[in-house]
């Protein structure tokens, strides 16, 4: 298991992620705009509006083992939204620790397949902090 943390920002992702890069002496090693995601019917996957097409959906930056995530949108106002990503290498160890996590809390986003993971959620736990689950695909 790993706790990655994913900071949110309002369209500056792109930057404070080169900005991280130079001051930690790491790499950027992937950024995704939201104009670049597959279609989806998911709950709580609308259309985008226009103006945050070009926005940052997921970047990466590695620094050694570290790793750090960041995205545009909700909660990022300000550049002060953090939630912790927890990241595990089984579908029943993701569900496991989702259900965990969640007991007493809010589920803001199901646990679910996605185009990138086995399994994703998001919540907020009983103590008012966000989490996500994630058991990623391979490339």
């Amino acid at each position: 298991m790993k706790l990655i943390p994913f900071l949110g920002f309002s369209g500056q992702t792109h930057d404070a992620m080169a900005f991280y890069a130079k001051a930690l002496g790491g790499q950027v090693t992937s950024e995704m705009k939201y104009r670049d995601m597959p279609p989806s019917d998911e709950p709580g996957c609308s259309e985008m509006p226009p103006e945050t097409l070009d926005h940052v959906a997921h970047s990466q930056l590695e620094i050694g083992a570290a790793i750090l995530m960041a995205a545009d949108g909700p909660g990022g106002e300000g550049g002060s939204a953090t939630t912790i990503n927890v990241d595990v290498d089984s579908i029943e160890e993701a569900e496991r620790v989702f259900a965990a996590l969640a007991e007493g809390g809010q589920v803001q986003m199901p646990i679910t397949e996605t185009f990138w993971a086995h399994r994703w959620g998001m919540l907020i736990d009983r103590f008012g902090k966000p989490w996500m689950v994630n058991c990623m695909k391979q490339p």
